[in-house]
């Protein structure tokens, strides 16, 4: 946990240069990577897919959700 919150009050790192797509997905309630760090990630990539935040869910809300990502992650990776 130490290592997580030192990271997420590091300054942000250069994201532009990454030009491949990027799908990005969270809980909204995630307590290890603030859901508000996943809409920054996102909006910094070029090419950044935000999944929306999964409702009620923690870190692990792929898995919950994982009715409507698993679909998604496919979708993605097809294209």
């Amino acid at each position: 946990m130490k290592a997580i919150h030192r990271w997420g009050v590091q300054a942000p790192a250069d994201l532009s240069r990454i030009h491949l797509p990027v799908l990005v997905a969270n809980g909204e309630s995630d307590r290890m990577v603030p859901s508000v760090n996943t809409l920054d990630l996102a909006a910094r990539l070029p090419q950044g897919e935000l999944e929306p935040l999964y409702p009620d869910a923690g870190h692990g809300g792929i898995f919950q959700f994982h009715d409507a990502f698993v679909p998604r992650a496919l979708e993605f990776l097809e294209a």
